[in-house]
């Protein structure tokens, strides 16, 4: 028959690609290991297709349609292109160190025996791709008075991910109190995997986040752009991109045009909001987003312990195994003996009730041993937050600001009180010598409270911050933290980014 036909056609180019489709493929031709196996594959799918007929691919955009009927909120990702999937994956492929640079606190050997003894000590771990890969000791999104979470099923994630979108949502609530929930959509399932019929949604890096609308419920019309809460809304994408460390925003073009509008006219930085929108910026379009906005966050401690437990996955047997995209000519049997795998186990493990496939299909297929071709995502390096203008230059003064304080307090404090203390001592400072004065530690205290107390000696912090630039990297700011103004916990997080690992 004709599907013979194809299936014997295609099954020789079965071998050539490592596992993702052609548009996908971009990370797994420089990490995957070269290929011992590949010439016993070749033959044997040829027989066993005829036998496992392949399905025609659906149309993806058939079920995203329903599901926006049926909960608007929860509108399929089925339409997202490459720019939501793919392309984010094989843009960090570029020439990057090896890490580790946010697990660092585990030497290989002792993350061999943590994975192999208590691997659940390690936290969410997210493995292989956005678009074709799994989560290890996932998270369920809680419930909380900010926030709805709309099914708890599939709303399981990395910590990361929880961390930071709760993270977000509260700032938002913080600024306007009156602010109704935000409905939290979609994000994976327990373990990761495919998700129908979303693309994506696979590693606990993405999530759906509904629009803030007059009331919590949501307004069902097609264009939403009329209707949603502009303010508050865009409150959301700033608390994301101060706050967080997003990766990716997507949305449909009409809801970015009101939201860039509305930016503007509230006196955003003309520059900064450009550099936020487009198909190369943070907030990108895409089909089938008009009524949410999907979120992609890097998760630096997550992502790169799934790349350093990817050689150790045969020591935990439950978890050794690829996510494999489904493309045209595949079967069971040939997917089988590609990986060293059983049909009867990828048919378990990937929940599968015939041996019909359907093209971008994610299926997992547990493997017997170390796989040798299975694709790794390179080691991800999370860039600086594209922080408004006038944040970027707070943001050093503040994390340093408390270093001048410990220093000057102890050894510059010590002469200017001498004179001072001459003030209320003048019979002591009359018979005192020069060396008897800064030589009393408790009277020497007690003045600088004093001193602290008059008009002249406020005047001092202010020249501390100009130096303090100069001694941003000393390690001697941490202890000081208790003495930073109450901004510190509000810009904190603006330079958190920039040096993520040490935040975990």
């Amino acid at each position: 028959m004709l599907c013979a036909g194809c299936t014997a056609h295609v099954a020789s180019t079965v071998p050539a690609p490592p596992v993702t489709t052609a548009s996908s493929e971009g990370p797994p031709p420089a990490e995957a290991p070269a290929p011992s196996v590949s010439p016993s594959p070749e033959a044997i799918p040829v027989t066993s297709t005829p036998v496992e007929t392949l399905a025609t691919a659906p149309s993806p955009a058939t079920p995203s349609t329903e599901v926006e009927e049926e909960d608007d909120e929860e509108s399929a990702d089925a339409s997202e292109g490459a720019e939501g999937e793919e392309e984010t994956e094989t843009s960090a492929d570029s020439s990057m160190p090896s890490g580790p640079f946010y697990t660092a606190e585990y030497s290989d050997e002792a993350l061999t025996e943590m994975w192999k003894k208590q691997p659940k000590e390690l936290g969410s771990i997210s493995v292989g791709f956005v678009h074709s890969g799994r989560m290890v000791n996932s998270v369920q999104f809680p419930q909380g008075d900010a926030w709805i979470v709309v099914s708890p099923e599939l709303a399981w994630a990395t910590q990361e991910t929880i961390d930071y979108t709760i993270r977000a949502i509260r700032e938002v609530r913080a600024a306007y109190p009156k602010a109704p929930a935000l409905r939290v959509n979609q994000i994976s399932s327990r373990d990761g995997g495919y998700l129908r019929p979303h693309k994506s949604h696979q590693s606990g890096r993405d999530l759906d986040l509904g629009f803030y609308y007059p009331t919590v419920d949501p307004i069902r019309a097609r264009e939403r752009e009329k209707y949603i809460d502009l303010e508050l809304n865009w409150a959301l994408i700033k608390s994301l991109i101060q706050h967080t460390d997003v990766q990716m925003i997507l949305v449909d073009k009409r809801v970015q045009k009101v939201l860039r509008e509305y930016a503007l006219s509230k006196g955003e930085d003309p520059k900064w909001v450009a550099s936020l929108f487009g198909d190369s910026a943070l907030i990108k379009h895409a089909r089938g987003h008009r009524d949410h906005f999907h979120v992609r966050f890097y998760n630096p401690r997550a992502q790169e312990l799934g790349w350093r437990i990817a050689p150790l996955l045969a020591l935990q047997p439950d978890q050794n195994m690829v996510m494999h995209r489904v493309r045209s000519g595949d079967t069971l049997g040939g997917i089988a003996l590609r990986y060293g795998s059983g049909v009867q186990a990828i048919k378990k493990a990937s929940r599968l009730r015939s041996i019909l496939l359907r093209i971008g299909q994610v299926l997992a297929v547990p493997l017997r041993g170390p796989c040798t071709r299975c694709p790794v995502p390179p080691p991800v390096i999370v860039p600086p937050r594209k922080l408004p203008p006038g944040l970027a230059p707070e943001a050093p003064a503040v994390a340093s600001t408390p270093a001048p304080s410990p220093a000057p307090v102890e050894t510059a404090v010590a002469p200017v009180e001498p004179t001072p203390s001459a003030n209320p001592t003048e019979t002591a400072a009359a018979s005192a010598e020069s060396t008897p004065a800064p030589a009393e530690p408790t009277p020497t205290s007690e003045p600088a409270v004093l001193s602290a107390q008059e008009p002249p000696v406020a005047a001092e912090p202010t020249p501390a911050l100009r130096p303090v630039e100069t001694t941003e990297p000393a390690p001697t700011e941490m202890p000081a933290h208790a003495a930073s103004p109450a901004e510190k916990s509000e810009r904190g997080p603006l330079t958190a980014g920039s040096a993520a690992g040490t935040v975990q």
